[in-house]
């Protein structure tokens, strides 16, 4: 993934103005990383980020400072290994809920035929196949359908099939022009900025997904130019 740190994110930017606001996740910010398969420079094999790491570096500090976020149904069901699934039904049923699942039950009529026309639109630029109904891309598809359908702004990702259709809609005409994009390294960028966690950690953070590989190194910012670089573009 490529780290644009030219272009300022009118998401990010809101968020920074009023965190409070609804922002729907994708599966990819429950799931720790699993980069195992590289090396690194030194030959040496890396390591997956374990699920406790995980937490305590990223979903701990997301879920406290985003009292509003959200997951479609969808999403939910793609939560299959039992400690991310019990990690997002411990926010669900918090008092207050830290997490709300949105269900296409909650569709009108004239809600659904506009949600499967979304569908339809966006599917062709996925390996979704709405008539199979298969897990590829369902995910993606139908969260930003609903949000679309239901005028939700903020789409929190780490996969460039939502970065295409959100970022190309006008091109691909996937009818997404309203909805923004927010990557994983906007808000590594806005947890550090908070000086609320570990710096460490978001630091590692953001090495793995971002600056691991040779072509990483080459594209983005090391950590310390990002941090910079970053804070010229937001102020």
């Amino acid at each position: 993934m490529k780290v644009d740190t030219r272009n300022k994110n009118k998401a990010l930017e809101s968020l920074f103005a009023d965190p409070a606001q609804i922002v729907f996740l994708d599966a990819n910010f429950f799931i720790p990383p699993d980069r195992s398969g590289l090396m690194d420079r030194s030959r040496i094999k890396v390591k997956a980020i374990s699920f406790p790491k995980f937490c305590e570096i990223w979903l701990d500090p997301i879920f406290e400072e985003f009292p509003n976020l959200a997951i479609h149904e969808s999403v939910y069901n793609e939560l299959v290994a039992s400690a991310v699934k019990e990690y997002a039904d411990a926010k669900q049923t918090e008092s207050p809920s830290r997490l709300r699942v949105y269900s296409d039950a909650e569709l009108t009529t004239i809600e659904h035929s506009l949600m499967e026309t979304y569908i339809s639109k966006l599917s062709e630029y996925s390996q979704y196949v709405p008539q199979l109904d298969n897990a590829k891309d369902r995910g993606e598809v139908k969260s930003l359908s609903f949000m679309a359908v239901k005028k939700f702004l903020y789409f929190a990702a780490n996969d460039t099939l939502p970065t295409r259709l959100i970022r190309e809609a006008d091109e691909l005409k996937t009818g997404l022009d309203d909805i923004e994009l927010l990557e994983m390294y906007d808000v590594i960028y806005y947890l550090y900025r908070t000086d609320r966690y570990p710096k460490d950690g978001l630091r590692l953070l953001y090495k793995y997904e971002y600056y691991l590989t040779s072509r990483e190194k080459q594209e983005n910012p090391n950590w310390g130019d990002f941090i910079q670089e970053m804070d010229l573009l937001y102020g």
